[in-house]
């Protein structure tokens, strides 16, 4: 692709003296991504908008020092299992493995210092015609109680004038389990606009989703039918137009927080559309995983400062994170996140921006 470019600087320091690196990826007119080490996260996407004008659509932090300070999985790479385990545990060739529970009384987000906390390591840099770059992370045996040494390779991609392609594999030494993810909060009327995402128009190419107990561990029962529901996005909704209805759903999730049921079956394929009403700008997501977990940034209390000192409030984002379906280690009738030796586990997220037409 013409035109992209590749830059390298220091982003931070680990309290040890390790240096958190920055990789920018540059595709057409304005289009960046720039990703950090620490946590293999998408620190800032700078995507254009209807008027000719380009801003950051990720929430996080304009400094190393807002990343290490708290732990808010602002643009990570989650593993080595996103989303929850119910109370940390599961079974596995019949042996029980007990995970930290860091999340009420389950496990959450690869426990209590996951993937997204690790210092990774650049193993290659493509400045051809699609700029990427390549990270890697070792997770030894009985890291957070996970069995069998997990390596991981991702590599973030420019594969269009403003898409982003995430990949990501993983290997192991011994049965265990795995289910990664990226956990941006996207807001495409800006990072710092202080604009909520509820005007936004979602599209969710689903027909089912995960109903779940008030600690968002999924109901003992199968996906249930969006059809009549406030879940049903199949035809572009604004994400606030019934986020406020009496359902016990959403009563569960402080809002939207579940996972919608793809049926990937390993195909790269559209699972959902994003557009703003104001900047115009559309993300389009595709996706190989079998489910997608939408959630509207309920636990966003205030508390947070991010970019330009704004105040991260609920609402103020959301993330769509393609993944395995929450607890299916412990749910033969889901989709298995089952590694074993000899096998690859395999992860691939499109992110393409668009501008609506005048």
């Amino acid at each position: 692709m013409a035109g992209a470019k590749i830059e390298k600087d220091v982003f931070g320091t680990l309290p040890d003296g390790r240096s958190v690196e920055r990789i920018v990826l540059r595709g057409e007119s304005g289009f960046e991504a720039r990703i950090i080490t620490h946590g293999a996260v998408i620190q800032a996407l700078i995507a254009p908008d209807t008027r000719g004008g380009y801003d950051d659509v990720v929430l996080g932090h304009d400094a190393f020092a807002g990343y290490l300070a708290e732990r808010k999985f602002f643009g990570a790479t989650v593993g080595r299992y996103a989303n929850r385990i119910a109370n940390g545990q599961f079974s596995l060739d019949g042996e029980t493995v007990q995970l930290p529970v860091n999340n009420g009384p389950n496990a959450l987000h690869g426990g209590l210092d996951g993937f997204d906390r690790k210092l990774w390591e650049i193993a290659e840099i493509d400045d051809g015609a699609e700029s990427a770059v390549t990270l890697t992370y070792t997770s030894p045996h009985g890291e957070e109680n996970y069995p069998g040494r997990l390596d991981v390779r991702l590599t973030y991609r420019v594969t269009g004038p403003s898409e982003l392609s995430l990949t990501m594999e993983a290997r192991t030494d011994r049965p265990t389990i795995v289910n990664l993810t990226n956990h941006s909060f996207f807001n495409l009327e800006g990072a710092t606009s202080g604009t909520p995402v509820l005007d936004h128009k979602l599209t969710v190419a689903a027909e089912h989703f995960l109903a779940i107990d008030p600690t968002a561990i999924p109901l003992p029962e199968p996906p249930r039918s969006v059809a009549g529901t406030p879940f049903d996005f199949r035809d572009a909704q604004a994400v606030g137009a019934r986020i406020r209805e009496s359902d016990r759903q959403l009563q569960n999730g402080k809002g939207y927080d579940h996972t919608y049921c793809l049926g990937r079956d390993g195909k790269l394929a559209l699972a959902a559309r994003l557009e703003a009403p104001r900047s115009g700008r559309i993300m389009e997501l595709f996706t190989d995983q079998p489910g997608l977990q939408v959630y509207s940034g309920n636990y966003l209390d205030g508390t947070i400062s991010g970019k330009g000192g704004k105040l991260y409030r609920q609402s103020d984002a959301m993330c769509l994170e393609p993944h395995m379906w929450p607890n299916s280690p412990n749910r033969p009738d889901f989709p298995s996140p089952r590694l074993d030796p000899g096998g690859v586990y395999r992860h691939h997220t499109v992110y393409r921006f668009a501008v609506r037409s005048p």
